[in-house]
């Protein structure tokens, strides 16, 4: 009897160690998946019933994290799941080769984080810290230093690109029409090559067609006129740059009286009076339903017509519909017309100016003035791609593109552009065309990634030349 029994012992010791054994060999298993997601971080857990030794890779372009699991195996576990999140766009659980499981967490940009074992049950714990920074600076030219900087935030990532120009160093912002003219639009690479800038942004706001919205004015002359009082930026024979909301009023000097002008290079309106000059195109493409009169270098009134009129060398058109044309009826050709413009008397005795806005700092002071200058959701509407015109208080330049509208950067609203203006040390700052316009060109490289995925053409553009005042 105390044989069997010894017998029986021995039996279940050979037993449980052979069971043992067959745990002990059992591979590691990844059984779930789970995710936590927090303002600061997002943690994955991989649930198994044995963590082994595990190698981690933090790749940059794709942004990813791989964690490669070997001798394991992945049963009953979804193999992709996406997240909604700014910084985490998913996780896949991939075959990494026989017997070898590799976790590839996907990025929308890179991230601290902190891969450990916890036991009692056993885990794999993979934490993705959101709080983030990287920040490179880089000398263009001696006096024009360009940063990138790629910031964190709770509602995802926001990369800037940020030009810093002394004007003392020889350089100056100049205003750079597509084409040479108003009709039509050209890429910012383009028109920044064209004017061998050392660097451009977008500018103004414009219509598919090329026409301006707001004013611009080059080597002293109107190009575009605003409807309203709206932020712009004028540029001074000394050196000078200053902010300020800006309106335009114009009229002609009749033999008989005074008419007053609806606006500059734009399409003509019902009972309106436009001005066309030579910067708007060949013709001015109205239709023939209005009165159109030629007048030469020095006022004379060299032409008669009903529409579509030829813009000569040296001439502008008066195009006038409805009450208007009435008010110009008794013109003829060889009367004396006199057309005059202002902008307001400082302003007039700008070279340059841009209009665009809202106004984003005045004085040192955050100054919105959406509701003011009547923007609609379509410029201060959420977060965007920002372009933005600053001026620090030693006198320096501040160009500023933000992406917007894509994962690797959520973009700002116009109360975070100013915001960051203001701790990038500007004193002055206004907000130019955004959206997918929002474009920073250097040395006929583009910096920043539009929100289109490619280069769209716009009017007009901001170029950082040499020479006091590009003229």
């Amino acid at each position: 009897m105390a044989k069997f029994r010894r017998s029986i012992s021995l039996l279940l010791a050979v037993l449980i160690v052979a069971a043992l054994a067959v745990a002990q060999a059992a591979p590691p298993v990844v059984q779930k998946v789970r995710f936590h997601q927090a303002q600061d971080k997002v943690r994955l857990v991989l649930d198994m019933n044995a963590v082994p030794d595990f190698n981690v890779t933090l790749e940059q372009d794709p942004h990813r994290l791989l964690i490669d699991l070997p001798a394991t195996a992945a049963k009953g576990v979804l193999r992709q799941v996406a997240l909604n999140d700014p910084f985490v766009s998913g996780v896949e659980i991939q075959d990494a080769g026989p017997g070898q499981v590799r976790v590839a967490i996907n990025l929308n940009m890179s991230v601290s984080h902190k891969v450990f074992k916890l036991a009692k049950p056993e885990r794999l714990v993979v934490d993705l810290f959101k709080i983030y920074e990287q920040k490179t600076e880089q000398q263009i030219r001696p006096g024009i230093n360009y940063t990138f900087w790629l910031r964190s935030q709770p509602f995802g990532p926001v990369r800037a690109h940020i030009l810093l120009v002394d004007p003392k160093a020889g350089f100056s912002l100049q205003p750079v029409l597509s084409n040479g003219a108003v009709q039509g639009l050209e890429t910012l690479s383009s028109m920044s090559a064209g004017a061998r800038a050392a660097a451009a942004v977008n500018g103004s706001y414009f219509a598919l067609n090329g026409e301006i919205i707001g004013l611009l004015k080059i080597n002293g002359e109107i190009v575009s006129s605003p409807n309203i009082a709206r932020t712009a930026v004028g540029l001074f024979p000394d050196g000078r740059i200053i902010f300020d909301q800006v309106n335009w009023q114009g009229y002609a000097e009749l033999p008989g009286g005074r008419a007053d002008l609806s606006g500059v290079n734009r399409a003509r309106g019902d009972d309106e009076l436009i001005l066309y000059t030579g910067y708007y195109g060949p013709a001015t493409g109205t239709n023939p339903h209005g009165a159109e009169y030629v007048l030469g270098p020095d006022g004379q009134v060299t032409a008669v017509g009903r529409g579509n009129t030829p813009i000569v060398d040296g001439s502008v058109v008066l195009s006038a519909h409805g009450s208007a044309a009435k008010q110009l009826a008794g013109l003829k050709v060889g009367d004396k017309v006199t057309v005059r413009q202002s902008i307001g008397k400082d302003w007039d005795a700008a070279t340059h100016a841009l209009g665009a806005g809202p106004m984003l700092i005045k004085e040192g002071t955050i100054y919105l003035t959406t509701k003011t200058e009547e923007f609609g959701s379509d410029v201060a509407g959420g977060r965007a791609p920002r372009t933005a015109l600053g001026l620090t208080k030693e006198g320096r330049i501040l160009l500023v593109v933000v992406d917007g509208r894509q994962a690797a950067s959520a973009g700002l609203t116009l109360l975070e552009l100013a915001l960051f203006m203001q701790e990038l040390g500007a004193v002055e700052a206004m907000n130019l065309d955004g959206g997918g316009s929002s474009e920073m060109v250097i040395n006929d490289k583009i910096v920043n990634r539009p929100s289109d995925g490619r280069e769209r053409k716009v009017a007009n553009a901001l170029a950082v030349v040499a020479g006091n005042l590009a003229k």
